[in-house]
């Protein structure tokens, strides 16, 4: 059977969803060609050869840009058999559905991959050739708990076509990434994890990561992303993975993503991934009112993100924080004093323009809908936008964030610290207070990634 995997947009990395689907197809004999449509143009001729095709769907910009995908494969290829899978698809089982896709699988997808193509394989070899069942988890409600095989990334794009890490020299490392861990064992209420997960996490073979690591390194990788939803969902776990990395490469720089309770939690490893490495610490910190804070659920406070600052600046760590600024709870005065806490901190350099930008997301599944401030303020769902678009009660917020997204896009490539300085001013006027010329402290440039989009939550308008 030839089957085609389709990636169409996965934050600038070489996506890993379609490298270890492909080895476990390919081990069980299957044909199968890896195409990323934000690399490589998918042609006529490839879908119409394929008889399953299979869209990764792991975010929601992902969704939306597999839609004409969807109904362009339907009309070359009628009698293939269409499949999306990713932590997107189940969300989307009923919009997948009325387009045409007949299998819908969530995000331990390996083994019903295996399935579709081979019915009647209900096991898989080893490498010493002794057979290994997906293992059913009855607390998943059908998730399976997966042993995983190395990735393949025969195929894909080069790495060099991807995302790279831009230094504060100016210099460029090639990035490479890979998953330690799938899931989150917490229950954040606006992400997109905890439906499907809800609260469980699988952890993936120190020897498969590296392996999956050694094959990039092989392959010119001088950096690697490890794109865990929370790198310290199992710190033990995460060290002897960090230290057995810089053991092997020592000069192979990495970033990890953790949240801000486990960076409080387990501060003495602040340390360990430094001596190992670690470049930066993403941190989905989200925002820096309680009130906001407690009905994202996001397991810290304001005092709790202002104390890991210290810790990070104190270990020679760099904090990367991502912020949801605009929600139906923030105020004008409240995005002012996010900035001015982000200056105080000095950490204008380490927030990617966009983050200040970002409106939250309600998608379909979304346990914001518990909230009745959320319900209050929402439209029906939309299938164009794959939300539940919201109205703030005051029209000002609403246009503050239009307008620090045009500032932003239009600021493409400028120094992070001018477009600080920028939405300051506009947050300032819209909020009735006088301006700060001069004021803001840039700071000292940090290692980022170049991929424009790179963030925690994805932007509305971000197609």
């Amino acid at each position: 059977m030839r089957v085609l995997l389709i990636s169409t947009y996965d934050l600038g990395r070489q996506p890993f969803g379609l490298a270890s689907p492909a080895a476990w197809l390919r081990e069980a004999g299957a044909d199968v060609e890896c195409v990323d449509t934000s690399r490589t143009e998918l042609e006529d001729t490839q879908i119409a050869a394929a008889t399953l095709v299979a869209f990764y769907l792991p975010m929601h910009t992902a969704t939306r840009l597999a839609a004409p995908l969807i109904e362009r494969t339907r009309r070359v290829n009628p009698s293939a058999r269409m499949c999306a899978y990713g932590l997107y698809a189940p969300l989307n089982a009923d919009w997948l559905r009325e387009r045409g896709v007949t299998e819908i699988i969530g995000p331990e997808a390996e083994a019903e991959l295996v399935g579709l193509v081979s019915p009647k394989v209900t096991s898989r070899p080893t490498s010493t050739g002794q057979p290994q069942s997906a293992i059913p988890d009855p607390t998943l409600q059908g998730l399976p708990r997966l042993r995983f095989i190395t990735p393949d990334r025969v195929g894909l794009p080069a790495l060099e076509r991807y995302a790279s890490l831009r230094m504060p020299d100016g210099s460029r490392r090639v990035m490479g990434s890979s998953d330690a861990t799938r899931g989150c064992k917490h229950l954040c209420r606006h992400c997109p994890i905890v439906p499907i997960y809800q609260g469980q996490f699988r952890v993936v073979p120190l020897d498969v990561v590296m392996e999956d690591v050694r094959g990039q390194v092989a392959a010119g990788a001088q950096h690697i992303s490890f794109a865990d939803p929370d790198f310290f969902n199992g710190p033990t776990h995460a060290r002897h993975l960090v230290e057995r990395v810089h053991a092997e490469w020592p000069d192979v720089s990495y970033d990890v993503t953790i949240k801000i309770e486990h960076l409080l939690k387990h501060a003495d490893m602040l340390p360990v991934l430094r001596e190992t490495g670690c470049l930066f610490i993403t941190s989905a910190v989200e925002a820096i009112d309680d009130v906001v804070l407690g009905h994202l659920m996001k397991g810290h406070t304001r005092a709790d993100f202002v104390a890991v600052a210290g810790l990070c600046r104190d270990a020679g760590v760099t904090l990367v924080p991502t912020f949801v600024p605009f929600t139906p709870w923030t105020t004008l005065a409240g995005y002012v004093e996010l900035l001015e806490e982000l200056q105080a901190l000095d950490l204008v350099e380490q927030v990617a323009p966009i983050q200040l930008a970002i409106r939250l997301l309600v998608t379909s599944g979304s346990p914001l809908l518990e909230l009745s401030d959320v319900r209050a303020v929402v439209a029906p769902f939309d299938p164009a936008s794959l939300t539940w678009p919201w109205t703030h009660r005051d029209p000002a917020v609403d246009a503050l964030q239009t307008e620090v997204m045009e500032l932003v896009g239009s600021a493409s490539g400028a120094p992070r610290g001018d477009v600080f300085a920028a939405i300051s001013a506009l947050a300032r006027e819209h909020a009735g207070l006088p301006s700060t010329p001069g004021q803001v402290t840039r700071g000292t440039p940090v290692p980022c990634v170049s991929e424009p989009w790179y963030c925690c939550a994805e932007p509305m308008d971000s197609l």
